[in-house]
C-alpha cells in the first residue's frame, strides 16, 4: 500500500511544478480570454489569489500523463433503481418540503403564478439538492473551477465555466471568497453552474441581486425561473404511475416514442387505483417511462418530465423530484408496485451486455454500464426477437448471452 502511495501521489516538487504551470497559464492563457469578457485585472487577480490547483480533486490529467480511460467502475455493484427512493430520504425532502411550503408560501404562490411551475416541484429540487440549505458546500470555487480548467479531462468545459464565475464577480453579483460549490464546480442551494447561475439566477427577495447561498427566496426564485426557461409546460402534470398490460411492450418507453395520452389509455395503459387521467392531459403527449423495466413501476410521464431532466440527467433524478413533489403537496403516498430485486452484478457486467446489444445492432446509447431508456428498450426488444418475455431490464442470464 505505500508504495502504490507513492507512486499516485504527487511528490512535493511535482506539486510545486505544477503550481508553477497553473500560474503560467493563468496569466498567459485565462486572462486574455477573461479580459476579452470584460473582467478587469483587480477582479481577476482577487479571484485567484492564494489559489493554487486542489490535486485531490477526481477527474483531473497531470501534466506530461494521458487521459485515462476510466474502467467502467469495473467493481461498482450494479443495484435496483428503488435504493434512489429510500423511504427516509424521500421522507426528509418531502417533511422538509411542507414545512418550508408554509414557510414560503407568499413567495411559492407567486413564482407559481409566474411561471406555471408547481410548489412542490420547486420544494423537492432544493431538498434533493442542498437539503434546504444544510448540506455543506464547502470548497471555493475558483480552486475548483480553475483546477479543471487547468488539469480535467473535460478542459473546455470548465474553462467555460470559470470564466462565467468571473464574470459573475465582475458583475458584482457575490464576492469571489464567497462563492462556495462543490467538487465538481456547482454553485449555491440550487447547484448552478456558473453558466447556468448568469442565464437563470432570479432575484426572490426584491433586493437586486440574485445571491443563492443565502437567500433562500432567490434559491427558490432561481430554481422556477430555471425549468421555465427550460420549457415547463404550464397547467401539466410531469406524470402518472400507471400499469402497463403484457401486450403493451416495455420495449415502446421513451421521449422519442410519446403519443397522446388518450391513445395509451386505449391501448389498456391506465393509473394505479383505477384513477383517470385528468381531462386536460389526454390529448397531451405522453411516454412510457420504466426505469425497471417489467421489474418495477411504470410511468406514463409528460414533457414536464424531460424539463426536469435537463436540471439533472437521470431518469431517477427526475422521478424523484416529481415523486417528492406530489408527496409535498398531496400528502404521502409511496409507488404502488414495488421494486424488484436485482441479482448480483457489476457495472462492468452490464458495460459488457450493451457492447453486446451493440455488436448486434442495438443503439444503447452508450456502454456506460447505466440502462438508460436506450438499453432497456434494446433489453426488450432482443428478448422478443428470441422468443423471450421481454423484462426491459438486466438479469444475470441475460449478461451471460449477451456480454
Amino acid at each position: 500500500m505505500a508504495l502504490l502511495l507513492l507512486a499516485i501521489a504527487p511528490l512535493p516538487a511535482a506539486a510545486q511544478s505544477i503550481d508553477r504551470q497553473f500560474r503560467t497559464w493563468l496569466e498567459t492563457d485565462l486572462w486574455p480570454s477573461a479580459k476579452a469578457q470584460g473582467v478587469t485585472r483587480a477582479t481577476f487577480e482577487t479571484a485567484f489569489a492564494g489559489i493554487a490547483p486542489n490535486l485531490k480533486l477526481p477527474d483531473l490529467v497531470l501534466p506530461g500523463q494521458k487521459p485515462q480511460t476510466p474502467k467502467m467502475q469495473h467493481q461498482a455493484e450494479f443495484g435496483s433503481p428503488g435504493a434512489y427512493f429510500a423511504e427516509n430520504t424521500v421522507r426528509g425532502v418531502t417533511a422538509g418540503g411542507r414545512t418550508r411550503s408554509g414557510t414560503h408560501a407568499r413567495t411559492l404562490a407567486a413564482l407559481e403564478k409566474t411561471t406555471g411551475v408547481p410548489l412542490g416541484i420547486v420544494l423537492a429540487i432544493w431538498g434533493r439538492e442542498s437539503g434546504f440549505g444544510r448540506a455543506k458546500i464547502p470548497y471555493d470555487a475558483f480552486e475548483v473551477l480553475g483546477t479543471k480548467a487547468f488539469l480535467a479531462s473535460r478542459k473546455e468545459m470548465f474553462r467555460e465555466e470559470v470564466l462565467a464565475a468571473l464574470v459573475m464577480a465582475e458583475r458584482g453579483r457575490i464576492p469571489p471568497r464567497s462563492m462556495k460549490s462543490s467538487w465538481a464546480g456547482a454553485l449555491g442551494q440550487p447547484q448552478f453552474m456558473p453558466t447556468s447561475y448568469l442565464k437563470y439566477a432570479a432575484d426572490g427577495d426584491g433586493d437586486g441581486r440574485a445571491d443563492i447561498w443565502t437567500s433562500e427566496a432567490d434559491t427558490l426564485a432561481s430554481i422556477a425561473n430555471y425549468l421555465k426557461a427550460h420549457g415547463w409546460v404550464r397547467g401539466r402534470d410531469w406524470g402518472f404511475e400507471v400499469t402497463v398490460p403484457a401486450s403493451v411492450s416495455c420495449a415502446l418507453e421513451g421521449p422519442d416514442r410519446g403519443k397522446p395520452i388518450a391513445e395509451w389509455a386505449r391501448t389498456g395503459v391506465a393509473r394505479i387505483g383505477g384513477k383517470s387521467f385528468p381531462a386536460h392531459e389526454l390529448k397531451g403527449e405522453g411516454y412510457l417511462m420504466m426505469p425497471a423495466g417489467r421489474n418495477g413501476p411504470a410511468f406514463l410521464v409528460t414533457p414536464n418530465f424531460y424539463v426536469l431532466k435537463d436540471y439533472n440527467e437521470s431518469d431517477l433524478y427526475a422521478l424523484f423530484v416529481g415523486h417528492a413533489g406530489d408527496r409535498i403537496q398531496y400528502g404521502d403516498r409511496t409507488f404502488s408496485n414495488g421494486w424488484g430485486t436485482v441479482a448480483k452484478l457489476y457495472r462492468s457486467d452490464i458495460a459488457a451486455m450493451q457492447r453486446g446489444l451493440e455488436t448486434l445492432g442495438y443503439d444503447v446509447g452508450g456502454a456506460d454500464g447505466l440502462p438508460g431508456f436506450r438499453t432497456r428498450r434494446s433489453i426488450g426488444e432482443w428478448q422478443a426477437r428470441n422468443g423471450l418475455a421481454p423484462t426491459c431490464f438486466p438479469d444475470a442470464a441475460l449478461v451471460k448471452r449477451l456480454r
